[in-house]
């Protein structure tokens, strides 16, 4: 590998975000997908569930104890949970034809009797721990398109069940650590709200087809087929995607540069939130920023002070929380703009995008956009294998990264150094109905309206032209 790309590859695994600038059966040994990549998926789920560990411990905690130790938390998440799962998980694969060889790929001589080459691998045991770990990244260019990485329906109900199966499990555990049970359950309600308000735009988008095909008097019975994998259709290739776009793993059954404009509004809403269940450990993290903004705010609305498990929040935490979230919007609209720049003013690079005008500029946002969030997936109708896109998304990948968890963990860290009091009447309940209402309006408030101009200029005029 070139050094740009080798570098963007090790910090795209590093960070969980799986962005691949390369094809894994041409652009990396076996030795390399199983010894690096597979290794870094696993250190990087174990850190990021440690440190959604370590901020429920801190809200726990009656006084200052810390908030544990991170080496005990790393070997029990690695040896108790991630792995005993993998191999459960690659059991499964196994045994329904996903590939499990360190053979050289074949060489067979297809029905047309043309030679080709058939890529094979250690394929089982790469894919568990790349769903469980909210990773995403594919052992083949295609990723879950690939009939080796996703050979059947079975395998497809397999990676959806364990692509939510962590992110899920973490806010029922931390509602029975925080020992309020209601407060997880308020939780997975706005999370669940999330995934709604992301997946039935993108899945009606799809089904409803392309209207460019339809004036044209082609039958578009099967919605848009265009980027899809047969074997699962639009509806199932759509669900799909908007399940891997709530949690960050980004991984994909069909072409999101094939997929309807509009539809690509509910891809960036959920990238976006990242909260909305989102990464292992990570997407706790995102919501517990959204839940200080939220308690602010409510708090102030209703004349009562801003409280969160019996501690006081001032405006030390309010404004970590919102540079946090600013920063989920400032770094990637910076780069974009700087992408557009360059490709508008240096002739060199006109080939970077296979589609210019509105759906162009929605491949550059997103790509920025994808590398914030950790989610790694990609429009590709870009040529990213370039010093810019791997030096540029390597810097947004480190900071959507270690932004929310620095931020989180100073918050916790003020929060921790205040004495506990025992809730009032006065005290705004973070578990009810009505505040879980409000927390979903603040997140979807925040992240709509901070992304209007994008889905205005990309989007939504992209859309307005086909129809």
């Amino acid at each position: 590998m070139e050094w740009t790309l080798a570098l963007n590859s090790t910090v795209s695994f590093l960070t969980s975000t799986n962005l691949q600038h390369y094809s894994g059966e041409t652009g990396a040994s076996y030795l390399a997908q199983v010894g690096v990549f597979m290794l870094l998926q696993f250190l990087s789920a174990a850190t990021s569930l440690c440190a959604g560990v370590a901020i429920v411990r801190g809200l726990a905690a009656q006084s200052i104890q810390g908030l544990g130790n991170f080496y005990s938390d790393f070997v029990k998440s690695s040896t108790r949970i991630l792995l005993p799962l993998s191999i459960i998980t690659a059991t499964f694969f196994l045994f329904n034809g996903v590939p499990m060889t360190f053979e050289e790929p074949e060489r067979i001589t297809s029905v047309e009797g043309r030679e080709i080459v058939v890529s094979t691998g250690p394929v089982a045991a790469f894919l568990p721990i790349k769903e469980l770990g909210s990773n995403g990244g594919g052992f083949f260019g295609t990723n879950c398109a690939h009939p080796f990485e996703n050979p059947n329906f079975f395998t497809y109900i397999i990676h959806t069940i364990i692509v939510w199966l962590l992110p899920m499990s973490f806010i029922i555990f931390v509602g029975r650590y925080l020992n309020n049970k209601k407060f997880s359950r308020m939780l997975l309600g706005v999370m669940l709200m999330g995934f709604f308000v992301t997946c039935i735009p993108l899945v009606c988008g799809e089904i409803s087809g392309n209207p460019k095909l339809s004036a044209l008097g082609i039958d578009s019975s099967l919605a848009n087929m265009e980027g899809k994998e047969v074997r699962f259709g639009t509806y199932y290739s759509s669900f799909y995607s908007a399940v891997n776009m709530i949690i960050p793993a980004g991984t994909i059954t069909g072409m999101h540069d094939s997929y309807m404009p509009l539809s690509s509004i509910g891809m960036f809403i959920g990238m976006q939130v990242d909260a909305f269940f989102g990464g292992l450990g990570t997407g706790w993290i995102n919501m517990f920023i959204y839940l200080i903004i939220a308690t602010f705010i409510g708090s102030l609305m209703v004349g009562r002070t801003p409280e969160l498990f019996g501690r006081k929040i001032s405006t030390k935490e309010v404004q970590v929380a919102v540079l946090v979230n600013l920063s989920a919007l400032a770094i990637p609209l910076l780069f974009s703009a700087i992408a557009v720049h360059v490709y508008l003013y240096v002739p060199e690079v006109v080939e970077w995008l296979s589609n210019t005008g509105p759906h162009g500029f929605t491949t550059i946002v997103y790509k920025y956009v994808s590398s914030m969030a950790g989610n790694g997936s990609g429009f590709e109708g870009l040529a990213d294998n370039t010093p810019f896109w791997n030096l540029t998304t390597s810097v947004t990948m480190l900071a959507g990264r270690f932004i929310p968890i620095i931020g989180a963990f100073l918050i916790i860290g003020y929060l921790s150094a205040k004495k506990a009091v025992a809730s009032s009447l006065g005290t705004l309940r973070v578990d009810s109905g009505i505040f879980g209402t409000l927390l979903f309006m603040v997140i979807m408030i925040l992240t709509v309206m901070s992304m209007f101009i994008v889905f205005a200029l990309g989007p939504v005029q992209e859309h307005l032209l086909m129809v």
